[in-house]
């Protein structure tokens, strides 16, 4: 086939030009996905925003536990009222901002109404894990709280597997954190504390972080920028083979 334009001709080879078109949709393709994906992300980015500003507010009431969409709770700040079930701490292993190793005190907050609602007070060093060394920052009798709901965590295929001999804890699941305590009533998502002192200095709230990697820009660039190179190729490879160019008269 020779396509003619004036004294211009294009001779294309078949089967360079239907592997470069397969090849050119499905980069096409895969660049539109990511531009998608970046304004999913960033809707997502700008909702997570909007609800870590809202002002605090009561828990999900827990007959609405079992339909509760976790998605949607997810990142507001709630009240709870209750206390402390301070014998029952558990212990997460994670690092503070500066990458030394340490653990997250997660203790059993019992509302008033009875149920139980786990909360992550925050980071601890290795070696004040135990309560003997930061007793003064164990809050006793009733209290009130505030923090931001979490949903729980999803064991990743690298994570450890969870200590339950030492109370050692590499994803935050209130549903079988609950169960190694023997607690009944315990609410599917949990809280961390927000950044109000303890006394003592620990454990140190306020660790909520959101990190929503949004990389879908460049991915589209890339993906773009490999379907414009492919068919730089084609057109150069047609070039070098005699297939364009001008007639002579």
């Amino acid at each position: 086939m020779t396509i003619l334009s004036d004294n211009r001709f294009f001779r294309p080879l078949i089967g360079p030009t239907i592997a470069t078109t397969i090849a050119l949709v499905i980069l096409i393709g895969l660049g539109s996905w990511q531009i998608e994906r970046l304004h999913w992300k960033l809707n997502l980015i700008a909702n997570i925003t909007e609800r870590m500003s809202t002002p605090p507010v009561a828990p999900p009431a827990e007959d609405t536990w079992d339909q509760l969409d976790l998605s949607a709770l997810e990142y507001h700040h709630l009240r709870l009222q209750g206390h402390f079930r301070n014998a029952d701490e558990l212990y997460y292993f994670t690092q503070n901002d500066e990458g030394a190793p340490g653990f997250d005190v997660i203790t059993p907050f019992e509302l008033t109404s009875g149920a139980i609602v786990l909360v992550d007070r925050g980071y601890v060093p290795r070696a004040d894990k135990f309560p003997a060394t930061r007793a003064s920052g164990q809050i006793k009798g009733e209290t009130t709280l505030t923090g931001v709901a979490r949903a729980p965590q999803i064991r990743g295929y690298f994570s450890a597997p969870d200590d339950l001999a030492n109370n050692m804890w590499f994803t935050r699941d209130p549903a079988k954190m609950g169960a190694a305590l023997k607690l009944s009533r315990v609410a599917p998502f949990y809280v961390e504390a927000d950044a109000t002192p303890n006394i003592g200095g620990l454990p140190l709230g306020g660790r909520t972080q959101v990190h929503i990697r949004n990389e879908h820009f460049q991915y589209a660039i890339t993906w773009y920028g490999l379907a414009i190179v492919l068919f730089a190729i084609y057109l150069s490879y047609h070039w070098t083979n005699g297939r364009i160019g001008r007639r002579k008269d």
